[in-house]
């Protein structure tokens, strides 16, 4: 591999239909077709929108970006990111698996030779100075601070001292770039089911370890596990690091519209389910059972009045809250006792994100309590969609469904830098940009 000027180096990447072992725990042989290509999906396309993992027989680094190649996102898109790492000797295999009749998207590292051990120090001063997308090299070190920290809880170690010797390898950190790259170009929030749990033991460096493995429990802090019954790895320590630090726990399966879905294999036959990690991209729903509007509802609304708190504040908490999920943040001004000013601190939340997003209001502003509305609401399906201008490509939001025409609304930041790039209003961007999405219509 050269590296070009100016430029990312070209990973090469084969597709096959063959078996190539994999580094990751109980991922190991399977069957194969020759790779199909997909219709891609554009970036952003998530916006809005949830990317929910089933994952009925666990998930390893390898199939989270099997599963969303499978999904539609470009292989282009791992290829560059993975390519900008001043990482040498491997190339990739991406091929199809058949497993009870599905044929699943296989992501394979092949490593070239030895590769060095790694510290957890050195991984993230190697992401800091790649020149990935600021958003890619985000959720890169997001996932291996998750780890970092399983690791050196586990072995009682500095942080930065953690040395990664499985998960260190090539293949693992091409998972979690790549990975770290298709979210970031999806832009949808992740959803992470229940986890099966393996039980029995797996040999690592250190030995044997029991299942499931000591840093994938630690990884998975906070999101609900099972046991599945069977003796095998079913989640692997890079797997649990990825949706860990981007996911939020979610039911067996969320209220929502499927809108695509991809397949990612293992290569492990496993004696009591189909080794496939499936990734549904779609658009949450308000559940309404027939006859009625059923019981706790899918959102909630949470709010707190504050009359200690400045305007600063208020921003710093609306902030905060959208960052931690809400759907939608804001604050109301109001009269409380002994005719003090104040405000409503308020936001709406998917249900499953009720208790943390009302931690996140307890931590950030100064109220001692917060209330809990349930509620469940009728949305319009939404998409997006990307128009050409002479202001360069701009990315456009769509609503449809039976409610009336589509509505059209710009991305407020794309058009602002492209105001700023070519010295206008904005109003001229947006006008373009609608123009151009009515005339696709």
């Amino acid at each position: 591999m050269k590296k070009q000027r100016g430029g990312p180096r070209r990973v090469a990447v084969k597709a096959h239909a063959h078996e190539h072992p994999h580094e990751h725990a109980g991922h190991g042989h399977g069957h194969g077709h020759g790779h199909v290509e997909r219709e891609g999906v554009e970036r952003g396309a998530g916006k809005g929108k949830v990317l929910f993992l089933d994952a009925p027989s666990g998930l390893a680094g390898d199939m989270i970006l099997a599963a969303l190649i499978d999904l539609g996102v470009p292989l282009e898109v791992i290829e560059e990111a993975v390519g900008r790492l001043p990482v040498k000797g491997f190339h990739l295999h991406v091929g199809t698996r058949v497993r009870s009749g599905v044929v699943a998207t296989h992501v394979d590292v092949h490593v070239e030779g030895e590769q060095p051990e790694r510290t957890y120090g050195s991984i993230r001063a190697m992401l800091a100075k790649a020149k990935l997308p600021d958003g890619v090299r985000a959720r890169a070190q997001a996932t291996f601070l998750r780890l970092a920290e399983a690791e050196a809880k586990v072995h009682r170690s500095p942080i930065d001292d953690v040395h990664f010797h499985e998960v260190g390898a090539v293949d693992a950190i091409v998972d979690v770039v790549g990975s770290a790259a298709a979210l970031e170009h999806l832009g949808a929030r992740l959803l992470v089911p229940p986890l099966p749990m393996g039980h029995g033991w797996v040999k690592a460096r250190h030995g044997k370890l029991p299942l499931p493995p000591p840093a994938v429990v630690e990884c998975l802090r906070g999101f609900p596990t099972y046991d599945a019954g069977i003796a095998f790895e079913l989640v692997t320590p890079t797997g649990a690091a990825i949706v860990a630090a981007h996911g939020t726990p979610t039911s067996r399966w969320p209220s929502f519209a499927p809108e695509r879905v991809g397949w990612g294999a293992g290569t492990a036959d496993l004696a009591d389910r189909p080794n496939l990690l499936r990734a549904v991209l779609g658009t949450e729903t308000a559940h309404t059972p027939a006859g009625g509007h059923g019981g706790g509802g899918t959102h909630v609304v949470l709010e707190a009045n504050l009359d200690d708190a400045t305007g600063e504040l208020l921003g710093t908490n609306l902030d905060a809250l959208l960052a931690a999920g809400a759907l939608d943040a804001w604050s109301v001004p109001l009269t409380m006792k002994k005719g003090r000013p104040a405000f409503q601190l308020a936001c709406l939340a998917p249900a499953a994100l009720a208790d943390e997003l009302a931690r996140v209001m307890l931590r950030e502003s100064t109220s001692l309590g917060v209330r809990r509305h349930d509620v469940s609401r009728l949305e319009r399906p939404r998409r997006m969609t990307t128009v050409s201008t002479r202001f360069g490509e701009l990315p456009v939001k769509v609503a449809e469904g039976p409610f009336g025409p589509p509505q059209r609304k710009p991305e407020l930041d794309a058009c602002l830098a492209a105001a700023k790039a070519h010295g206008v209003p904005v109003r001229e961007v947006i006008a373009a940009a609608l123009a151009a999405a009515v005339g696709r219509a």
